[in-house]
């Protein structure tokens, strides 16, 4: 299955290595072209003999994880998230260390040695460690060394009616979404870019925007669904099973209102379930599409997932399949209509 695949793929910020091979293996032979530029984002372009306006489809390959910032006497590893990440979701976690995948585990002070202040506040990343099983530093030195980038170590599976657990579905979920895009043929001109360091500020998106100037940019990406109690109904931004979220604005970007009016309208006419983002917290690559070079329009569609940045996501496959037949819908729309700006 495509996205059990991605997900178990590790790719923290700036370790997105084998995501990347593993998207160009998959579409190398049903594009046009594609390139790695220097910062690692994966561009593939379909564009050869295509008329009408340039649009770029952009996901992040990138996920939330730690690095190596230390090694204990002990042989105990010092870390530090990569990405925003809740520290209370950390200790006891499984992850594996650097390239060579080596299993370890978050560990923390016992609770029963804990001072009462301690245990009356979240634990901080500086007083949690990943123990490799490890005597002393120089064993733990064979295996692996400072900086190297630790992912959490998650079986992704289907569970219960309809649902997806897994890690990285920020934005593993885009990327699949992206690849069954490709499957597909447009008269369009598109470039996908699949893009690096999202997590960390943008970087990939800023990078890739600015040597594709595209007409109009679409990021897909997953955003937090808030449907578990104690929230109220009124209160979730988004809801697994009402299909793909399209957003107004958030921390980084407000939506032209002429792209959410036709994206609107396409789902409507192809009766293509969808909701709105109801939170503008967080802020998404088109924040930083948006405002390179003299301005490139941008739209955001996502999958709404359970427990973002977080060691385990979960999302609704419907939801999934709903966000690709938008799309898919949007470009054709295009096609026939031109850009809605």
């Amino acid at each position: 299955m495509l996205l059990k695949e991605l997900s178990e793929l590790n790719g923290v910020s700036s370790g997105e290595t084998a995501v990347r091979h593993y998207i160009h293996d998959r579409i190398q032979g049903r594009v046009d072209r594609i390139q790695t530029d220097r910062l690692g984002n994966l561009i593939a372009r379909r564009d050869q003999g295509k008329k009408g306006p340039l649009v770029m489809l952009s996901a992040h390959m990138d996920e939330v994880g730690l690095m190596v910032v230390g090694i204990d006497a002990s042989g105990l590893l010092k870390i530090k998230t990569i990405g925003s990440i809740d520290e209370r979701v950390l200790v006891s976690k499984r992850v594996l260390v650097g390239p060579q995948r080596i299993p370890g585990v978050i560990g923390a002070k016992p609770i029963h040695l804990q001072e009462k202040e301690e245990r009356e506040h979240p634990l901080k990343t500086t007083s949690l460690f990943v123990d490799i099983g490890a005597t002393d530093r120089k064993e733990a030195e064979k295996d692996v060394k400072i900086g190297d980038l630790i992912a959490f170590d998650v079986q992704a599976e289907a569970f219960g009616d309809g649902l997806f657990k897994g890690k990285a579905l920020d934005d593993r979920a885009g990327c699949a979404v992206l690849l069954n895009i490709l499957e597909k043929e447009y008269s369009l001109p598109l470039a996908f870019a699949f893009t690096v360091q999202e997590e960390v500020g943008l970087r990939g998106a800023t990078v890739a925007a600015f040597s594709v100037n595209p007409d109009l940019a679409l990021v897909v990406e997953t955003t937090s669904a808030g449907d578990v109690p104690p929230l109220k109904k009124h209160q979730a931004s988004t809801r697994l099973g009402a299909g793909p979220a399209i957003s107004f604005m958030d921390r980084s970007v407000i939506v032209n209102p002429a792209l959410i009016t036709r994206l609107v309208a396409v789902a409507e006419k192809a009766g293509i379930p969808y909701q709105f983002r109801e939170s503008t917290a967080g802020g998404t690559e088109a924040g930083a599409i948006n405002q390179t070079r003299s301005g490139i329009p941008v739209a955001v569609i996502s999958v709404p997932c359970r427990y973002i940045h977080s060691p385990v996501g979960v999302l609704n496959l419907n939801d999934l399949e709903l966000t690709v037949k938008l799309i898919d819908a949007f470009l054709r729309d295009i096609e026939q209509r031109g850009l809605p700006l």
